[in-house]
């Protein structure tokens, strides 16, 4: 398993634009590592907590098989990618817009993600 802050400055330094990544337990939304001050950590890592449960759900009740890859939310300024590391974990991290490239981040997410898991 990868170190955790390592991994987290990874995200943060290759992915243009970063403004936070964080490791989080979607069970409690306390993050287990955070790298980058653009944005208040605490409050999104909590906050995206609550959009990973209500997604789960939402596939529960659907009867959809199998797991998410990730969830990505555009806003005018910013893109934020949540993705799952194992099944009590996810990685999140929010960049620019203008400056990132989503392809290029999801790569890095996914190459980071496969790392940590246990």
């Amino acid at each position: 398993m990868a170190n955790v802050n390592e991994s987290l400055k990874t995200l943060h330094s290759e992915i243009t634009g970063c403004l936070g990544a964080a490791l989080v337990d979607h069970e409690s939304g306390m993050a287990l590592g955070t790298e980058g001050s653009g944005l208040d950590l605490d409050v999104a890592c909590a906050g995206n907590m609550e959009v990973v449960r209500a997604k789960m759900r939402v596939m529960e009740a659907l009867g959809i098989e199998g797991g998410i890859e990730d969830i990505l939310i555009t806003l005018q300024t910013q893109y934020h990618i949540i993705r799952p590391v194992g099944n009590a974990l996810f990685l999140y991290v929010a960049f620019d817009r203008k400056t990132g490239n989503l392809a290029m981040a999801r790569r890095q997410m996914a190459s980071v993600a496969a790392g940590l898991a246990v």
